[in-house]
Formats: C-alpha cells, sequence, structure tokens
C-alpha cells in the first residue's frame, strides 16, 4: 500500500504539468495523504521524540546525542554499540579512528558512507567508552527499533558483539555469528566486527573482508 500511495502522489505531483490547477479529492483521501510522510520526515520524527534524552544515566556525562545520519532509503544499515569520544564531541556517528576503517571497508564493496545508514544501539557515550549497561540498552533500543522499521533495509550489518546480541537476543559469540546471514524480522541481518576491534586485531581482518563481501552479495540479490 505504502508504495501504491506514493506512485499517486507522483502523478497528482506530475498533474499540473498537463494543465491541472485543482485537483479535488474527498475527505477520506486527504485523511491518507495528511498521514503520509517521507522516511526522512519519519527520522526527524522520532529524533523530536528522543528529544534532549534523559531516560538512562549517561545524560549526566554526555555532549552530544549521536542518533544516526545518512540515506533513509538506504539498503543498507550498519548498526554499532554506542559513540566514542569523538563522536560525543562532534554529535555524529563514527568519525573517529573506527569511523576512517568503517569508510574504507564501504568503499572496498563500493559503497559510500552517503549511501548508507549508520547509527548505534544506543545513542549516549559510556564514559570511558565502556561497554552499554543493560538498563542503558533497555532505554535506548525501542529508538534504535523504530529508525530500522522506517528505513526497512535489505540488509542490517551488525558491528561488534553488543549490537549483534541485541538485535538477535542471543548470548552467543559474535565469532559463531559471522559469517551467516540471519534473520531479524523481515529483514536480514549479518554481523560482522566492529571496526574499533579490527584496529587492535588486524589480523581479523580477512573475516571482516568477507562478512562485506556476504552483504555485497545479498544487496545485490
Amino acid at each position: 500500500m505504502p508504495d501504491v500511495l506514493e506512485e499517486f502522489k507522483k502523478y497528482l505531483e506530475f498533474l499540473p504539468s498537463l494543465g491541472f490547477k485543482e485537483v479535488y479529492l474527498s475527505f477520506q483521501a486527504k485523511e491518507v495523504f495528511a498521514k503520509m510522510r517521507s522516511k526522512k520526515e519519519l527520522l526527524e520524527e522520532i529524533r523530536q521524540k528522543l528529544g534532549d534524552c534523559k531516560r538512562c544515566k549517561l545524560y549526566q556525562t554526555r555532549h552530544h546525542i549521536v542518533f544516526g545520519e545518512g540515506n533513509p532509503e538506504a539498503k543498507l544499515v550498519l548498526v554499532g554499540e554506542a559513540p566514542g569520544r569523538e563522536e560525543d564531541l562532534q554529535g555524529r556517528p563514527f568519525v573517529g579512528a573506527a569511523g576512517q576503517l568503517l569508510t574504507k571497508m564501504l568503499k572496498a564493496i563500493g559503497l559510500s558512507r552517503e549511501e548508507v545508514y549508520i547509527c548505534n544501539v544506543i545513542k549516549c557515550r559510556p564514559p570511558g567508552n565502556r561497554n552499554p549497561q543493560p538498563d542503558e540498552i533497555e532505554a535506548c533500543l525501542p529508538f534504535l527499533l523504530e529508525q530500522l522499521k522506517v528505513i526497512n533495509p535489505k540488509v542490517i550489518c551488525t558491528l561488534g558483539s553488543i549490537s549483534t546480541r541485541t538485535l538477535l537476543n542471543t548470548n552467543t559469540p559474535i565469532s559463531r555469528l559471522r559469517g551467516q546471514v540471519h534473520q531479524w524480522h523481515s529483514i536480514k541481518l549479518v554481523p560482522t566486527f566492529h571496526p574499533a576491534y579490527l584496529l587492535r586485531n588486524p589480523a581479523q581482518k580477512r573475516l571482516a573482508w568477507e562478512d562485506l563481501q556476504l552483504i555485497k552479495k545479498v544487496i545485490e540479490e
């Protein structure tokens, strides 16, 4: 139904070029169009709902909320665990050293940051870059789930164990989950190592490369 409505909307926008100055719609049709929002608008609504979030203790130490950024129509969404120091200072996801590696990883399969959407499980930096705690994940997870629902990508790539375990609801180590295509609702999910982990363990880049090739294959199917 959303695709049909979008095509009808384009048709209405085309009518003025044919000389039509007015189009009369029923009350019911007006209600339907009033509810229509682009993915960009829906993501902005989620961000507004998040507001100056104080749902967990991390608001006390953060500089900026890092909501996420990228293409609302992306076929690939990358989900990390939490903002780091640079991300907290700039309010953008993956802009530090790990972000530079992520950009190179995307480029290796023919993608740019502008083509994908990048976000994290939680939106505020944990002090000292510690792992997010269960109550922090619980407070922030609904916003990530809404982002994923709106974008509805072809593939989700979880970066690291925390985002992978959170979305797959499992305690299985990422070393056993990576290299496979999983299902998150109706969306395919491919886990891989977090870029920060790869910077500390460069020998694992070969396995991450295999995961990237798997992601590319799924996107192109």
